[in-house]
Parts: structure tokens; sequence; C-alpha cells
């Protein structure tokens, strides 16, 4: 039996197994490797095809005894196969990864100005892919090339950025390569991140009004050109929307809103048993962090305020996992900032239960301001922040119904 993997320093929450069990059929594990283990990892029979992630793309090219005409004109590899005589043949299947992301997403780069954030491992490849697809200036942003954080105000004009560092991935979520706040003229963003689904840099580009890709698509993309190669076979490229869409699914938290006692609880229990997922509570976490107080000592002792920057930090980490079912406290809308800490990894589900329904014992701000004001007051933010309203309807029916809705 073949052995198939991926190497790199930090592999933990690699969605490459379950891909390339979908897309080849065979298993596929993976190498986490420190710098001083890469060399005899290399000399060894432990493989007999590998992808290659940071920061090896460019650490493993002396190893290799040919590289394909691609992989060698832009000197990145992130494919190595094994040949009959055993040495290992380099080949780079993110060109073709990005190079799919981008005409996917319908934009144009022909003329235009691009910044390529980082220049390790995958910046060529992206630097490649941008000429070839003829755009126009392509600049590269470092921390100490001549193009630096230090004079970014030169390329405000820039129309198109991508991010080719691991700046804002899981677990540095929440942060941004670079600010895109003056990037008045920007079309288009890309991440080559994946993990969270919405990075920083993603969610600025955003409120430019500019295309947000990750890059999920890329590694889908990138991963069926390696089975190719590692199978030397050909597959169809129809088989990697629905993969994405199917990884985006599993990966992606359903976080449930709503007023304190419509059953986010009970609701998520139920929908985490019938998914086979992690069901978390933040209430739950709150003494946790409050150093052992309840909720109600907290507002009784510290104030409303107080429980609110417990119940953030709360959702700051919890926000960062992948594939859970969340239930949230029933104010957490009134703290803006925690939109996009819901937003980077979760699908807001809106749980909705008449008024006259809602239970108000050990539940302090129903209790203080009545469950009615609270809710007119609540209101509109329930409805921005939910992207799915259900109406429950028994615990059991309402988690099908949020099944159903978002197609899990």
């Amino acid at each position: 039996m073949r052995i198939y993997g991926l190497l790199g320093e930090h592999l933990g929450h690699s969605f490459s197994p379950q891909i390339h069990k979908i897309i080849g059929g065979y298993d596929y594990g993976l190498f986490e490797r420190s710098p001083e283990q890469l060399d005899a990892f290399l000399r060894s029979d432990e493989f007999d095809a590998i992808n290659v992630t940071i920061p090896y793309k460019k650490a493993v090219i002396p190893y290799c005894a040919e590289l394909s005409p691609q992989a060698k004109a832009i000197g990145s590899v992130n494919t190595i196969v094994r040949r009959e005589d055993g040495t290992l043949y380099g080949d780079n299947t993110d060109y073709y990864g990005i190079l799919y992301t981008i005409r996917h997403s319908g934009v144009d780069i022909a003329g235009k100005k691009c910044v390529v954030f980082g220049d390790g491992g995958v910046a060529p490849t992206v630097r490649t892919v941008l000429r070839d697809l003829n755009a126009g200036e392509i600049v590269t942003v470092s921390r100490k090339g001549e193009n630096n954080f230090t004079n970014l105000e030169r390329h405000y004009d820039a129309q198109v950025v991508i991010n080719a560092t691991p700046v804002g991935m899981y677990p540095n979520n929440g942060v941004s390569v670079a600010p895109l706040e003056h990037f008045d003229r920007l079309e288009a963003a890309f991440d080559l991140v994946y993990n969270p689904h919405k990075t920083e840099f993603l969610r600025q580009a955003e409120e430019k009004g500019a295309v947000a890709e990750n890059g999920l698509r890329m590694l889908v993309a990138q991963a069926k050109r390696g089975s190719e190669i590692f199978q030397g076979t050909t597959i169809d490229d129809d088989v990697i929307e629905p993969i994405r869409e199917s990884m985006e699914k599993q990966s992606m938290n359903v976080a449930l809103i709503g007023m304190a006692g419509c059953g986010k609880t009970t609701t998520g229990t139920a929908l985490a048993r019938m998914l086979g997922r992690k069901f978390i509570d933040c209430d739950d976490l709150i003494p946790e962090y409050a150093g052992g107080k309840s909720i109600q000592q907290i507002f009784a002792e510290d104030g409303e305020d107080a429980f609110r920057k417990i119940e953030t930090a709360v959702l700051r980490d919890v926000s960062k996992e992948s594939g859970l079912v969340i239930a949230t406290g029933g104010g957490v809308v009134t703290r803006p900032e925690n939109l996009p800490l819901l937003r980077q990894n979760s699908v807001t589900v809106l749980l909705h239960r008449p008024i006259e329904d809602l239970p108000t014992d050990g539940r302090p701000m129903s209790q203080l301001h009545g469950k009615a004001a609270l809710y007119e007051k609540r209101k509109p933010l329930y409805e921005s922040w939910g992207e799915v309203r259900i109406e429950c309807c028994g615990v059991d029916a309402t988690a099908q119904a949020i099944r159903e809705a978002l197609g899990l």
C-alpha cells in the first residue's frame, strides 16, 4: 500500500486528509516535522508521495533529483513523488489551485495593480499566476523588502491584494497581515488561509465592498491536481466545488443566537447529537473565565459591562474552533465586536420564540428590564446578525429544521 501525506511543521487542523480521502479513496497522513527532523524524513522511506506546506516549500528542493518545469520556474515545490529508482521528483500544484481560485472568482486580473503580502514559499507561485493572467504592476510587500509595511501607503491604489502569509491563521485569529481601510480602489482580496473561514484580512476587504475569497477552494483544487500526480491519472475538475462545499459545511460552526430562554442550549444539544458534533454553551464557560463567579454574582457584584467583557473573551476563544454547535448568551448581540468573532467561522442561526413563552428564572437581564422591553431593544440586532431564522417548534423538530435549512 502506498503512503501519502502532508509534510509541514504545524498540521493539527489540516483539512487535507479528508479532501484526499474523498478525491482518491486513499489514506493520507500528516507528517509534522520540525526543521531539525526534515533531513532525516526526506532521506527516509516513510512516504511514497507527499504534499509540502509551510515552511518547507523551498527547503525540500535540494532533496529532489528532478523538478517539473513549473516547479523549477517558480522555485517552489509543494508535491513530491518517489520514483521507481527511489529518487524524488518535485512538482508544484499550488499554481493550479491559485489559478483555479482566481478564475472561479470572476475577477479580471488583466492590467490590475496587485499587491502580494509575503515573500515566502507560496509567494513566487502567486506572482507567476498573476503574470500569466496579464496583471499590471505586481508588488511584493514583505517585512524587509523595498516595499514593506512602513511604506504601505505607496500601494493604496492596488486593485487586488493577496495574503500569501500565515498571518491570521488559526489559532492566531483576528489579525490581518495589513490594514486595508485605505485601499480605496480595492476590487478583490484573496487569502490563502482557509482556517478561519473568514480572516480579518477578508473581513476588512468585504467592508470595502471587494470580492473576498479564502484559501479553501485553492486547497481543494491543488489537492485534486496533487492526487492526479500521486496516482498517475486524470480527475475531472467537476469534483472541486462539491468537495469545497462539503468541507465548508463540515468546518463551519453553527452558532445559535436569540433571547434568553428561547431554547439555544436544549436545541443546540439536540443538533450537536444529530450532527455528531461537539456542543459548547458559552454561558457554561463564563464562571471559569470569571475566577469561579456565577453569572448572577458577576451581575450583582461587577455589573453588566464586566459580564459582557467576559462573554466576549469566551466567544473569542470558542469561535476560533471549527465544526462546533455553539449556544451564545442572549445579549451577545449588544457588543458589535462580537459579530466578526462569530462570522469568522460560524453561520449564525436566530432562534425565535414568542415573548410570552420565554422564561425569566435565572436570567438577570430579563428580570431587570422585562423580557418584552428587552426583546424590542434587541430585535433589530437579532435580525441583522441572524443569517437563518428558525421558529422554535419543539427541541428535536427545531434542531431538524436547522439541519435542513443549512443542508447539514
